[in-house]
């Protein structure tokens, strides 16, 4: 049986106007700014008819450590919320936008699969309404400036071996790692080692994704920190004075995007920083709207709650006072075989034992979700047709024995119907249990009590192990007044290690952190573990290689 790319059922999908959607989920239309028939803008000034206005359930959904048989946290994002509107509840759903580069690399897209996606699909995993240019315009914008400040007579003192502050591009280009650029004579500018970020690794998108305004856009913008002075005095977008334009550059990108799913649900998709070298969440402004408009919110967090859900609760919910009802951990019976030791080529043969061992994984998450951060819990099995019965059996044995349900999605295959047990267990857990959210580690600890706690709490491990730039840097910036900042690791999303290979539940392993960066527009500092990187490379075989259109303008090969 040939089954449907995601991009056939997606462009068989009679879409409705965007402002039927709009209306349906209360936005006036005068509050809407259109991009064709199938997206909009909605104007940040809409939250201000909204104060008063009670806020609804937030839902997070995220997911076991991913591996390559994949986990499905967005598909589940998005059925779950066609789902609970298929039940009557007054539904929407806040995600990511997608970056080219994955688009291009592996993923090849990021609106969800099967019956289970936001759409247009093309739109949102290609251009969309352009929010990821504008940001890595402003990004680009700030780095012009600052060499030009230099080359015309560098009033600030800057040296130019210490600038922080890289140029971004949303493709997956290993060749930008590392430049030296300013070459061919004075007119050029001044000859310095540079590279190049991708977009979603800018400190402008988790600026945008953490701003509530444009006032408040504009004072982080302003307190970015671009280099430092020849007698090590930190340099700001505010002392080169290109703030206001960055600004102006973001002023649509700040507006949350309003499309729908395959079922019609209202889904605003917006701003999106990677989990394994940012924060992983979709905007604060979307978040916030969406709870005022819907009675459910569905959202989610990046990669495995290692790190998307450890980011959403550390610095999300923290500086934006978000609280989440509950949390679903999305599993796979095969991704479970991969941490018990099975082969990709394999995960098709029943193995129970193989599941067993794998369970580690999926308990650990469970544990942090619940003992750690206070959050009830439901796991979600996305459903894949070589699932039995025994191997299923013993996930719920597990969960059970943590007072956890298991339920089995089916949204990929069957949409929102194949969701409405998921949905159900949801709204139980969100009028039944009273969720008051803790945090790993506090405010007033030191930037190393901080990474240990996180290292030693959520991800298993004995200890740290800091390099001599490490911890030069760490004293700088507490000497900076930064060391009462909350965290961002950037690590490996493979494993709760800093070693991609060591799958399961991982112990007695130390984490290795080889910088510290200060984001200090953006209020976090940025923690660098093992060969994280901030620009990826391409695969042997892109995606890219896939991707076509036809003479009428049709597009191929989007997941």
């Amino acid at each position: 049986m040939t089954h449907k790319t995601d991009i056939e059922i997606a462009q068989e999908v009679q879409l409705k106007p965007i402002e039927e959607i709009a209306k349906q989920a209360g936005i006036d239309r005068e509050d809407l700014e259109m991009y064709g028939n199938h997206k909009a803008k909605i104007d940040y000034q809409a939250m201000d008819k909204l104060k008063e206005r009670e806020d609804g359930k937030l839902i997070l959904v995220t997911a076991i450590t991913p591996t390559p048989a994949g986990e499905g946290k967005t598909t589940t994002s998005v059925g779950l919320g066609d789902a609970l509107h298929r039940l009557g509840e007054n539904t929407m759903i806040a995600i990511r936008e997608p970056s080219l580069g994955p688009v291009f690399g592996i993923k090849g897209g990021a609106a969800g699969g099967g019956y289970a996606q936001v759409v247009p699909m093309e739109d949102i995993n290609l251009h969309f309404t352009g929010d990821f240019h504008a940001i890595g315009a402003a990004n680009n914008l700030l780095a012009a400036m600052i060499d030009n400040h230099i080359h015309h007579g560098n009033e600030l003192n800057i040296d130019s071996r210490k600038i922080t502050w890289k140029r971004a591009v949303d493709m997956n280009d290993r060749q930008l790692r590392f430049i030296v650029d300013g070459l061919h004579g004075k007119v050029n500018g001044v000859p310095r080692e540079d590279g190049f970020d991708i977009t979603v690794a800018s400190e402008v998108m988790a600026i945008l994704c953490l701003s509530n305004s444009m006032v408040e856009l504009k004072d982080k913008l302003k307190n970015i920190i671009v280099g430092y002075t020849y007698d090590d005095k930190p340099v700001t977008a505010g002392d080169i004075k290109a703030h206001g334009a960055m600004a102006a550059l973001l002023k649509d990108a700040l507006k949350p995007n309003l499309v729908q799913t395959l079922e019609h649900t209202p889904a605003l998709v917006h701003g999106g920083p990677f989990a394994n070298i940012a924060h992983g969440c979709n905007s604060v402004m979307a978040t916030k709207m969406a709870l005022k408009y819907a009675d459910y919110v569905v959202t989610e967090a990046g990669f495995g709650a290692d790190l998307g859900a450890e980011k959403f609760f550390d610095i999300k919910c923290r500086v934006s006072g978000v609280r989440p009802s509950a949390v679903v951990l999305v599993a796979t019976v095969r991704a479970l075989k991969m941490h018990g030791g099975v082969a990709k080529t394999e995960l098709n043969d029943e193995n129970v034992a193989a599941v067993e061992a794998g369970l580690p994984n999926l308990m650990k998450h469970l544990e942090n979700i619940q003992n750690v951060y206070g959050m009830p819990a439901v796991v979600a099995i996305n459903k894949f047709p070589t699932d039995t019965a025994e191997e299923l059996q013993v996930i719920e044995e597990k969960c059970r024995a943590l007072g956890v349900t298991v339920v089995l999605s089916d949204v990929w295959a069957n949409g929102g119907a194949g969701g409405e047990a998921l949905a159900k267990e949801v709204i139980r857990l969100t009028k039944e249990e009273h969720a008051e959210l803790h945090y790993a580690y506090e405010l007033e600890d030191t930037i190393t009590q901080k990474i240990e706690k996180l290292v030693k709490k959520v991800y298993g491990g004995k200890g740290i192990e800091l390099s001599r730039g490490a911890e030069r840097e760490i004293q700088r910036l507490e000497a900076l007044g930064f060391g009462r900042l909350p965290i961002c690791v950037a690590k490996t999303q493979y494993s709760f290690s800093d070693d991609a290979t060591q799958l399961g539940r991982p112990t007695d392993f130390t984490i290795h952190i080889r910088n510290v960066r200060i984001s200090a527009g953006a209020g976090f500092i940025v923690v660098l573990t093992g060969e994280i990187m901030t620009m990826p490379g391409l695969p042997k075989r892109p995606q890219a290689e896939q991707i076509n259109v036809d003479e009428n303008g049709k597009i191929s090969g989007l997941f």
